[in-house]
């Protein structure tokens, strides 16, 4: 017996006695370790010698023959049976795991094989790793792998009775699963005898993951519980509780009212956490239903101000302090309901004004807190019905807030601004200079909220003051801000603009600094204005000249310079209309040729800055007669360009000056001045565009590459271009037809007879006027394709002439001088089913499509149009893929219908027909109106052609 191993029990009295025994002898602690292990030492080698010296031999797997001859059953322990493919690596192994790997694809075999381990796992019901499957599905879901396998296993540890199953169960249904999914169907009654739990802590998990996935469905099913428990015991659950009815009211808002008296009865909480979760609820109240907010309004308003003054006044606090504020998040929370109760009412409004006052004086905006204070408490003061006194103290705040070193507040106060600058102008006003200098911030964003306020605050007394500000930032502006800053320094010139020079001066000076960033529109304007300040003539010539000069690689002054060089060449080399603000120059016809050449050779000028100059060559040829060769010898050159309209018009000008010297001084005159009223009504849209052909009240573009001029048509005269025509054309000078028919229409043996014309709508630009041929005159169209030999038909005959489509058209547009004559409206058929039929319209043509649309209605309802659409191919290629894609304004609602086909045949043979429903809610007061976008393909290139459809009968 004393040569056996000793039993463990040994080693503990042997290192107690040890451990004792040199502690009364005050030895050391090191020394005492050192003797422990030298004893241990010893002792397992005695071990190790008495079982190699006694080797014995199983002869029985249940009995072990020991050297005292006592036989003893080896029982078998009850362990749960593994499988040998479920997935018992450890959740921080894993992570580690998917760490290491160095790409994505290493990634997905990790967590491959562990998605692999866990399905086994699962399959085979494995109950004792299933938490750890859980909790590593939890992981894989947030690297964005599919988890949905483990869906049910959630179900299944909430079934559970424990804690940790159902926290971990919980956590699970709250991550992989949403509102939307089927499942949570079956965990409804897991809820719900969750919430009615003994535990505490069970039914605190159960109002987080209701609060995080409730539809609306366990929303009615689960809201008596949840109702319950505001009035539980424990604060913790009624805060829950509060949270979770904020998402309950959400997803079922006719269960609002039986939250109001518990909500209310949460504003009386001393306990911040539970009063700041009661006052999120009352305020999702009051936005959701009206008699939930009349009721808090009228029996929680005053409380809730007197919590907000004893919580700025209250002494510091250690329990809610955060950066020296007690509870900025309460405050916020509080500020945010008497936001909403204080807004339309007055009375509520006149409660709350001394605390806002003293809240927004108090603060220190020092501190990222204290700024988020006052800016929700700005925003409540300029919510609420309040005098003007307070709008100010808050308007001064955000001013504040605009000399905040850190980019977000003044981000924060600049948009703020944008919001408030109506209710006071004048306010804002006073931190005009603030707002300028946050438009040259670092920050684009803040750039542009600061550049959007100033053109709110632009009016007749600052705008030449604030132009010079944008403008002289203009100059050192980055290239991507320069976009949006000379958008808006265009509109305020044009907006606010009094004089004439003034807004050319600053136009010349947005077009040297940044001209190719200037849209179409804004040079086209200037030009109207150029043509019809005639008293400036002389001095914008100039003022372009010495700007071409300075700045010849900016395109759209290339473009206004050429132009006005072209048209009143003549004053930069007499000096005719010098102002006094100007000096005199000295330029010769050589000179003003030589700049032309320069710009006429530029590279980074683009095609139509080109054409433009050779017209501007043209016409120089006129009015220069000593540079007439030199100026042919420049356009000759351009005979073999590879770009088709520049060798276009360098031939036929050069046909021109050498065979048509008789008809040149006629063809390049001085346009006449455009009609500056037209021009800013087409560009508002009140008036369709002329260089349009409308057709039924859609405007079709015209191809932007003409027919200059006719080379059969050499001895011909040209006519006098005496009328406008369309501006883009009227820049290149090449549409002069237009102004020829408009001068010829006025002429007296028309005027008795287009009288009935006018009156029933006939003369539309639907119905394109033909040319009066003289039968003593060969004066052709020097611009038309083939000359005119068809003489003038009578009214009558025009009138008989027209297609069924343009009968249509006018039909619809004399209905209202109809009304306005007559009385009354003309009654619409009766069809199949007493439907009410009414004239079909060709709501849109193009030269590749035609769309048809048929009305009817049903006679009780009024508000709703029946529209088919009928789609006819004009071209002999076959469409495929065709859609069609309609909007309306929000006083219609549109309902549209699946097409009959997706393939349009060539030539008309077959239509698509689509059938859409129309409601107006404003029947009687506001006509139809439609926009529509129509898309196909042709030999596989898809193809888009959009529209707006204005001509609807009147009586829908």
């Amino acid at each position: 017996m004393f040569n056996q191993p000793s039993p463990p029990f040994i080693y503990f009295f042997l290192f107690r006695f040890l451990f004792t025994k040199f502690i009364y002898r005050n030895v050391g602690i090191a020394h005492c370790i050192t003797v422990v292990a030298s004893e241990w030492k010893k002792e397992k080698e005695r071990e190790r010698k008495f079982r190699g010296s006694h080797q014995t031999v199983l002869s029985d797997p249940n009995l072990f023959s020991l050297s005292d001859r006592n036989p003893i059953k080896l029982v078998p322990l009850d362990l749960p049976i593994m499988n040998a493919f479920s997935s018992p690596t450890r959740l921080r192994d894993m992570i580690r795991a998917i760490r290491a790997c160095k790409t994505a694809a290493e990634e997905r075999a990790v967590v491959r094989k562990e998605c692999a381990a866990i399905r086994t796992s699962i399959n085979g019901n494995d109950q004792h790793y299933s938490h750890r499957n859980l909790a590593k599905l939890m992981f894989i879901h947030m690297l964005g792998y599919p988890t949905y396998f483990g869906q049910m296993e959630c179900l299944k540890l909430i079934a559970c009775p424990g804690f940790p199953e159902k926290r971990m169960g919980y956590l699970g249904l709250m991550l992989l699963l949403d509102e939307k999914q089927e499942v949570l169907m079956l965990v409804t009654n897991s809820l719900k005898q969750d919430l009615n739990h003994t535990n505490q802590y069970i039914v605190g998990l159960a109002l987080c993951a209701l609060g995080n996935i409730c539809s609306a469905e366990m929303a009615r099913d689960l809201a008596e519980e949840v109702e319950r428990l505001l009035d539980f015991r424990d604060p913790n659950i009624r805060k829950k509780a509060a949270l979770c009815s904020a998402r309950i009211i959400k997803k079922a808002p006719d269960l609002a009212e039986n939250f109001v008296g518990p909500a209310t009865a949460l504003l009386r909480e001393k306990h911040h956490g539970v009063l700041i979760t009661g006052v999120q609820l009352c305020t999702d109240l009051c936005k959701i239903n009206s008699e939930a907010l009349e009721h808090v309004r009228k029996k929680c308003t005053d409380g809730l101000v007197r919590v907000l003054k004893d919580l700025a006044n209250n002494p510091y606090s250690p329990e809610y302090d955060v950066a020296g504020f007690t509870d900025p998040f309460l405050h916020i929370r509080l500020l945010r309901l008497l936001r909403v109760l204080g807004e339309g009412d007055p009375d509520a409004s006149d409660s709350m004004n001394d605390i806002l006052a003293q809240v927004a004086t108090k603060i220190e905006s020092n501190k990222t807190i204290g700024n988020a204070i006052l800016y929700e408490c700005v925003q409540t003061i300029m919510s609420i019905q309040d005098s003007g006194g307070l709008r100010v103290l808050a308007i001064n705040i955000l001013g504040k807030f605009l000399s905040h070193r850190d980019n977000n507040i003044r981000y924060v106060g600049l948009n703020m601004l944008l919001k408030v600058v109506t209710a006071d102008v004048q306010a804002v006003q006073r931190h005009r200079a603030t707002i300028l200098e946050c438009i040259k911030d670092s920050d684009v964003s803040i750039r542009r909220r600061a550049l959007e306020l100033v053109c709110i605050l632009v009016n007749e007394n600052n705008v030449k003051a604030l132009t010079k500000e944008l403008v002289d930032y203009l100059e050192v502006s980055d290239p991507d801000f320069r976009v949006d800053l000379t958008e808006k320094i265009c509109s305020i010139v044009s907006k606010y603009s009094s004089e004439k020079i003034w807004y050319i001066d600053q136009m010349l000076k947005v077009l040297s600094e940044a001209g190719n960033y200037v849209k179409d529109e804004v040079w086209h304007a200037l030009i109207v204005v150029i043509s019809n300040a005639s008293e400036l003539h002389g001095y914008t010539v100039r003022a372009l000249y010495k700007a071409f000069q300075r700045s010849a690689e900016q395109d759209t002054l290339a473009r206004v310079a050429m132009w006005c060089i072209g048209e009143y060449g003549e004053f930069l080399i007499n000096n005719d209309g010098m102002l006094d603000v100007e000096d005199p120059i000295t330029v010769t016809e050589s000179d003003v040729v030589h700049v032309v050449e320069i710009a006429l050779k530029r590279h980074s000028l683009d095609i139509t800055t080109k054409a433009m100059t050779l017209v501007a060559l043209l016409k120089l040829s006129s009015r220069f007669p000593s540079c007439s060769e030199r100026i042919r010898e420049i356009i000759v050159q351009y005979k073999g360009n590879f770009v088709l309209e520049l060798q276009q018009r360098s031939i036929e000008f050069n046909l021109i000056m050498a065979k048509h010297q008789n008809i040149r001084p006629t063809l390049v005159e001085r346009m006449p001045v455009l009609d500056e009223a037209t021009f800013i009504a087409r560009r508002a849209g009140s008036l369709p565009d002329a260089a349009s052909t409308p057709t039924n009240g859609v405007a079709k573009a015209v191809a932007p590459i003409v027919d200059l001029l006719d080379i059969n048509s050499d001895d011909a005269p040209i006519p006098s271009s005496s009328g406008g025509g369309d501006l883009s054309h009227d820049l290149l000078g090449v549409n002069i037809s237009l102004a020829a028919q408009k001068s010829d229409a006025n002429q007296p043996s028309e005027n008795g007879t287009d009288v009935l014309l006018d009156l029933l709508s006939i003369g539309s630009p639907s119905a394109p006027n033909e040319l009066p041929a003289q039968s003593n005159s060969s004066t052709i169209d020097i611009l038309s394709s083939k000359p005119s030999k068809k003489a003038p038909l009578s009214p009558l005959d025009d009138l008989a002439s027209l297609s069924p489509s343009s009968r249509t058209t006018l039909n619809a547009g004399a209905s209202p001088l109809v009304d306005s004559l007559d009385g009354f409206v003309p009654s619409p058929l009766t069809g199949e089913n007493n439907e009410l039929v009414y004239p079909s319209i060709t709501a849109f043509e193009s030269s590749s499509l035609r769309l048809v649309f048929n009305f009817s209605k049903q006679p009780g309802n009024l508000q709703t149009t029946n529209i088919q659409a009928t789609f006819t191919n004009l071209t002999s290629n076959v469409y495929t893929d065709f859609v069609f894609q309609a909007a309306v304004p929000k006083f219609l609602q549109l309902h549209l219908n699946p097409a009959s086909g997706n393939i349009l045949t060539a030539s008309g043979k077959e239509s698509i027909t689509q059938n859409m429903r129309l409601t107006n809610s404003q029947h009687g007061k506001k006509s139809l109106v439609m926009r529509i976008k129509v898309s196909y393909k042709i030999n596989g290139k898809e193809t888009l052609e959009v529209g707006q459809i204005n001509n609807f009968p009147r009586e829908l």
